[in-house]
C-alpha cells in the first residue's frame, strides 16, 4: 500500500512544482513590466495601420460554417491516412466499412452543397 501512495506524491510533488514555478513567473513579471500608462499604449494596432472607426465587426455566421466543414474533413482525412497504409491486413470488411464512411461524409458533402452553405457570397 505504501507503493501506491507514494506514486500519489510524486504526482503531488509535480503539481506543487507547477504551481510554484507559474507562481514566480507570474510574480517576477508584476515586478519587471514598465507601468507607465500612455494613450498610445492603450490603442489598437494593426498589421502597421492605425485604426480608423469602431473596433467591433461583425461577421457572418457563414464564416463559422466554412471551418466547421474543414475541421469534419481535416479529421476525416485524419481517418484515412492511417486506414489506407494497414488496408492489406484489415481485409475486405474493413473496405466496406471504409466505403459506408466515406459515403456518409460525401451524403453530409452533398447536403451542405444543396442548402447552399458552399457557396461564398449571394
Amino acid at each position: 500500500m505504501g507503493g501506491f501512495l507514494d506514486d500519489y506524491a510524486v504526482v503531488g510533488g509535480i503539481v506543487v512544482a507547477a504551481i510554484l514555478l507559474a507562481s514566480a513567473m507570474l510574480g517576477a513579471n508584476s515586478l519587471m513590466r514598465p507601468k507607465v500608462a500612455a494613450r498610445e499604449k492603450e490603442l489598437t494596432y494593426e498589421s502597421g495601420v492605425d485604426p480608423v472607426g469602431e473596433g467591433w465587426a461583425q461577421s457572418t455566421i457563414r464564416y463559422y460554417v466554412y471551418a466547421f466543414l474543414y475541421v469534419i474533413f481535416a479529421v476525416d482525412a485524419v481517418f484515412l491516412f492511417p486506414w489506407a497504409v494497414v488496408l492489406e491486413k484489415l481485409g475486405s470488411a474493413a473496405a466496406v466499412e471504409m466505403g459506408i464512411f466515406i459515403a456518409i461524409v460525401v451524403v453530409g458533402l452533398v447536403y451542405a452543397w444543396r442548402k447552399g452553405v458552399l457557396t461564398w457570397t449571394r
